[in-house]
Protein backbone atom coordinates (compact mmCIF):
# COMPACT_ATOMS: atom_id res chain seq x y z
CA UNK A 1 0.00 0.00 0.00
CA UNK A 2 1.49 3.39 -0.96
CA UNK A 3 2.43 5.64 1.92
CA UNK A 4 1.03 9.17 1.93
CA UNK A 5 3.73 11.86 1.96
CA UNK A 6 4.31 13.71 5.22
CA UNK A 7 3.34 17.42 5.39
CA UNK A 8 7.03 18.36 5.11
CA UNK A 9 7.43 16.11 2.09
CA UNK A 10 4.36 17.64 0.46
CA UNK A 11 5.74 21.16 1.04
CA UNK A 12 9.05 20.21 -0.53
CA UNK A 13 7.41 18.49 -3.51
CA UNK A 14 5.23 21.54 -4.08
CA UNK A 15 8.27 23.82 -3.97
CA UNK A 16 10.14 21.60 -6.41
CA UNK A 17 7.12 21.52 -8.72
CA UNK A 18 6.95 25.30 -8.65
CA UNK A 19 10.62 25.58 -9.49
CA UNK A 20 10.37 23.09 -12.35
CA UNK A 21 7.26 24.77 -13.74
CA UNK A 22 9.21 27.89 -14.77
CA UNK A 23 8.83 28.23 -18.57
CA UNK A 24 11.82 27.16 -20.61
CA UNK A 25 12.35 30.68 -21.94
CA UNK A 26 12.60 32.13 -18.44
CA UNK A 27 16.26 32.21 -17.49
CA UNK A 28 17.92 31.82 -15.15
CA UNK A 29 15.95 29.32 -13.08
CA UNK A 30 15.40 30.83 -9.62
CA UNK A 31 17.10 29.30 -6.59
CA UNK A 32 15.15 26.83 -4.47
CA UNK A 33 15.73 27.75 -0.82
CA UNK A 34 14.96 25.40 2.07
CA UNK A 35 14.63 27.61 5.15
CA UNK A 36 13.77 27.27 8.82
CA UNK A 37 10.10 27.93 9.63
CA UNK A 38 10.97 30.95 11.77
CA UNK A 39 12.24 32.80 8.68
CA UNK A 40 8.92 32.97 6.81
CA UNK A 41 8.28 36.72 6.80
CA UNK A 42 11.90 37.82 6.63
CA UNK A 43 12.97 35.39 3.90
CA UNK A 44 9.95 36.32 1.80
CA UNK A 45 10.93 39.97 2.20
CA UNK A 46 14.49 39.14 1.12
CA UNK A 47 13.19 37.22 -1.91
CA UNK A 48 10.99 40.19 -2.86
CA UNK A 49 13.96 42.56 -2.58
CA UNK A 50 16.05 40.25 -4.77
CA UNK A 51 13.29 40.17 -7.38
CA UNK A 52 13.11 43.98 -7.39
CA UNK A 53 16.77 43.97 -8.43
CA UNK A 54 15.73 42.24 -11.65
CA UNK A 55 16.28 38.60 -10.69
CA UNK A 56 13.82 35.72 -10.81
CA UNK A 57 12.23 35.46 -7.36
CA UNK A 58 13.62 32.50 -5.36
CA UNK A 59 11.29 29.61 -4.59
CA UNK A 60 11.01 29.22 -0.80
CA UNK A 61 10.11 26.12 1.20
CA UNK A 62 9.74 26.43 4.99
CA UNK A 63 9.75 23.68 7.61
CA UNK A 64 11.63 22.63 10.73
CA UNK A 65 15.39 22.64 10.15
CA UNK A 66 15.48 18.99 11.23
CA UNK A 67 12.93 17.98 8.57
CA UNK A 68 14.70 19.96 5.84
CA UNK A 69 18.09 18.54 6.78
CA UNK A 70 16.73 15.01 6.56
CA UNK A 71 15.26 15.75 3.14
CA UNK A 72 18.65 17.01 1.95
CA UNK A 73 20.41 13.98 3.42
CA UNK A 74 17.95 11.79 1.49
CA UNK A 75 18.92 13.46 -1.76
CA UNK A 76 16.28 16.14 -2.23
CA UNK A 77 17.58 18.67 -4.78
CA UNK A 78 17.77 22.31 -3.68
CA UNK A 79 20.09 25.27 -4.00
CA UNK A 80 20.39 26.80 -0.51
CA UNK A 81 19.74 25.58 3.03
CA UNK A 82 19.16 27.98 5.92
CA UNK A 83 19.05 26.26 9.30
CA UNK A 84 17.96 27.65 12.69
CA UNK A 85 20.92 26.00 14.37
CA UNK A 86 24.44 24.81 13.66
CA UNK A 87 23.99 21.08 14.51
CA UNK A 88 21.55 20.40 11.66
CA UNK A 89 23.86 22.20 9.24
CA UNK A 90 26.67 20.03 10.67
CA UNK A 91 24.60 16.94 9.86
CA UNK A 92 24.13 18.06 6.26
CA UNK A 93 27.83 18.87 6.02
CA UNK A 94 28.82 15.44 7.36
CA UNK A 95 26.59 13.88 4.71
CA UNK A 96 28.73 15.63 2.09
CA UNK A 97 25.90 17.83 0.81
CA UNK A 98 27.39 21.34 1.26
CA UNK A 99 29.35 23.22 -1.38
CA UNK A 100 32.75 23.84 0.25
CA UNK A 101 33.42 27.32 1.57
CA UNK A 102 29.80 28.54 1.38
CA UNK A 103 28.63 27.99 4.96
CA UNK A 104 28.17 31.18 7.00
CA UNK A 105 26.37 31.83 10.30
CA UNK A 106 24.72 35.18 9.62
CA UNK A 107 21.78 35.67 12.01
CA UNK A 108 20.98 35.41 15.71
CA UNK A 109 17.71 35.36 17.64
CA UNK A 110 16.33 35.28 21.21
CA UNK A 111 14.25 32.62 22.90
CA UNK A 112 11.06 33.82 24.59
CA UNK A 113 7.96 32.67 26.42
CA UNK A 114 4.88 33.74 24.46
CA UNK A 115 1.38 33.97 25.92
CA UNK A 116 -1.99 35.16 24.65
CA UNK A 117 -2.09 38.86 23.82
CA UNK A 118 -4.76 39.40 26.47
CA UNK A 119 -2.62 37.76 29.17
CA UNK A 120 -0.60 40.60 30.67
CA UNK A 121 1.50 38.49 33.03
CA UNK A 122 5.27 38.89 33.03
CA UNK A 123 7.19 35.72 33.88
CA UNK A 124 10.83 35.85 35.06
CA UNK A 125 12.73 33.03 33.38
CA UNK A 126 15.98 32.97 35.34
CA UNK A 127 14.55 30.46 37.84
CA UNK A 128 11.93 27.72 37.83
CA UNK A 129 9.39 28.97 40.37
CA UNK A 130 7.67 31.80 38.45
CA UNK A 131 7.40 29.73 35.26
CA UNK A 132 5.98 26.69 37.06
CA UNK A 133 3.45 28.90 38.84
CA UNK A 134 2.42 30.65 35.61
CA UNK A 135 1.81 27.39 33.75
CA UNK A 136 0.18 25.57 36.66
CA UNK A 137 -1.90 22.73 35.24
CA UNK A 138 -2.03 24.25 31.75
CA UNK A 139 -0.06 23.24 28.65
CA UNK A 140 3.23 24.50 27.26
CA UNK A 141 3.72 24.48 23.48
CA UNK A 142 7.17 23.76 22.08
CA UNK A 143 8.68 22.64 18.81
CA UNK A 144 9.78 19.03 19.18
CA UNK A 145 12.43 19.25 21.94
CA UNK A 146 14.19 16.14 20.66
CA UNK A 147 14.88 17.38 17.14
CA UNK A 148 13.73 20.88 16.18
CA UNK A 149 16.14 23.74 17.01
CA UNK A 150 13.63 25.92 18.87
CA UNK A 151 12.62 22.92 20.96
CA UNK A 152 16.23 21.95 21.65
CA UNK A 153 17.05 25.50 22.75
CA UNK A 154 13.92 25.56 24.90
CA UNK A 155 14.65 22.22 26.57
CA UNK A 156 18.20 23.35 27.37
CA UNK A 157 16.90 26.58 28.92
CA UNK A 158 14.36 24.70 31.05
CA UNK A 159 16.97 22.18 32.16
CA UNK A 160 19.29 25.00 33.17
CA UNK A 161 16.76 26.39 35.66
CA UNK A 162 15.64 22.94 36.83
CA UNK A 163 12.14 23.13 35.33
CA UNK A 164 12.28 20.55 32.55
CA UNK A 165 11.41 17.41 34.52
CA UNK A 166 8.29 19.02 35.97
CA UNK A 167 7.17 20.66 32.73
CA UNK A 168 7.92 17.83 30.28
CA UNK A 169 4.55 16.07 30.92
CA UNK A 170 2.75 19.33 30.12
CA UNK A 171 4.56 19.98 26.85
CA UNK A 172 2.58 19.88 23.62
CA UNK A 173 5.12 18.95 20.95
CA UNK A 174 4.75 20.71 17.61
CA UNK A 175 6.29 19.95 14.22
CA UNK A 176 8.08 23.31 14.10
CA UNK A 177 8.24 26.61 15.95
CA UNK A 178 5.41 28.19 13.94
CA UNK A 179 3.16 25.25 14.79
CA UNK A 180 3.99 25.83 18.47
CA UNK A 181 3.11 29.50 18.06
CA UNK A 182 -0.21 28.55 16.45
CA UNK A 183 -1.13 26.47 19.52
CA UNK A 184 -0.80 29.57 21.69
CA UNK A 185 -2.71 31.67 19.17
CA UNK A 186 -5.61 29.19 19.25
CA UNK A 187 -5.60 28.88 23.04
CA UNK A 188 -4.60 25.21 22.90
CA UNK A 189 -1.64 26.06 25.17
CA UNK A 190 -1.37 28.86 27.71
CA UNK A 191 2.25 29.56 26.82
CA UNK A 192 4.73 28.59 24.15
CA UNK A 193 8.50 28.71 23.82
CA UNK A 194 9.30 30.38 20.51
CA UNK A 195 11.78 32.83 19.04
CA UNK A 196 11.35 36.54 19.66
CA UNK A 197 10.84 37.02 15.92
CA UNK A 198 7.94 34.54 15.90
CA UNK A 199 6.16 36.32 18.75
CA UNK A 200 6.75 39.63 17.01
CA UNK A 201 5.11 38.29 13.82
CA UNK A 202 1.79 37.55 15.56
CA UNK A 203 -0.72 40.07 16.91
CA UNK A 204 -2.38 37.26 18.88
CA UNK A 205 0.48 36.75 21.33
CA UNK A 206 2.77 38.83 23.49
CA UNK A 207 6.16 38.15 25.02
CA UNK A 208 5.76 37.18 28.68
CA UNK A 209 9.47 36.71 29.30
CA UNK A 210 12.87 36.35 27.64
CA UNK A 211 15.12 33.42 28.48
CA UNK A 212 18.67 34.38 29.53
CA UNK A 213 20.92 33.82 26.53
CA UNK A 214 23.49 32.10 28.76
CA UNK A 215 20.96 29.36 29.63
CA UNK A 216 20.90 27.72 26.21
CA UNK A 217 23.28 27.25 23.25
CA UNK A 218 23.78 30.37 21.12
CA UNK A 219 20.99 30.76 18.56
CA UNK A 220 22.78 30.99 15.24
CA UNK A 221 21.32 30.65 11.73
CA UNK A 222 23.80 29.34 9.14
CA UNK A 223 23.23 29.40 5.39
CA UNK A 224 25.06 27.31 2.80
CA UNK A 225 24.87 26.48 -0.86
CA UNK A 226 24.21 22.80 -1.58
CA UNK A 227 26.17 20.65 -3.99
CA UNK A 228 22.89 19.98 -5.81
CA UNK A 229 22.54 23.71 -6.61
CA UNK A 230 21.48 24.11 -10.24
CA UNK A 231 20.35 27.72 -10.35
CA UNK A 232 22.97 30.13 -11.69
CA UNK A 233 21.58 32.67 -9.20
CA UNK A 234 22.13 30.45 -6.16
CA UNK A 235 25.51 31.79 -5.10
CA UNK A 236 24.58 35.41 -5.83
CA UNK A 237 21.43 35.12 -3.71
CA UNK A 238 23.43 33.52 -0.88
CA UNK A 239 25.82 36.45 -0.97
CA UNK A 240 22.89 38.87 -0.99
CA UNK A 241 21.45 37.24 2.16
CA UNK A 242 24.71 37.48 4.11
CA UNK A 243 25.57 40.94 2.78
CA UNK A 244 24.64 44.32 4.21
CA UNK A 245 21.36 44.64 2.30
CA UNK A 246 20.19 41.17 3.21
CA UNK A 247 21.09 41.49 6.88
CA UNK A 248 19.27 44.83 7.04
CA UNK A 249 16.09 43.11 5.89
CA UNK A 250 16.36 40.43 8.58
CA UNK A 251 17.12 43.07 11.21
CA UNK A 252 13.79 44.74 10.41
CA UNK A 253 12.08 41.51 11.48
CA UNK A 254 13.95 41.32 14.77
CA UNK A 255 16.89 39.09 13.90
CA UNK A 256 20.40 40.00 15.06
CA UNK A 257 22.92 40.16 12.19
CA UNK A 258 26.13 38.33 13.06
Amino acid sequence: MPVSPTPTRRWLLAALAAALAIPAQAAPRPPLVLAAASLQESMNAAADAWARLGHARPVLSFAASSALARQIQSGAPADLFVSADEPWMDAVDKAGKLAPGTRVAFLGNRLVLAGAAADRRTVPLDRAGPLLAAIGQARLAMADPDAVPAGLYGKAALQKIGAWDRLAPKVVRAENVRAALALVERGAASFGIVYATDARASAKVRIAGIFPAANHPPIRYPVARLKTAASPDAEAFRRFLIGARGKAIFARYGFTPL
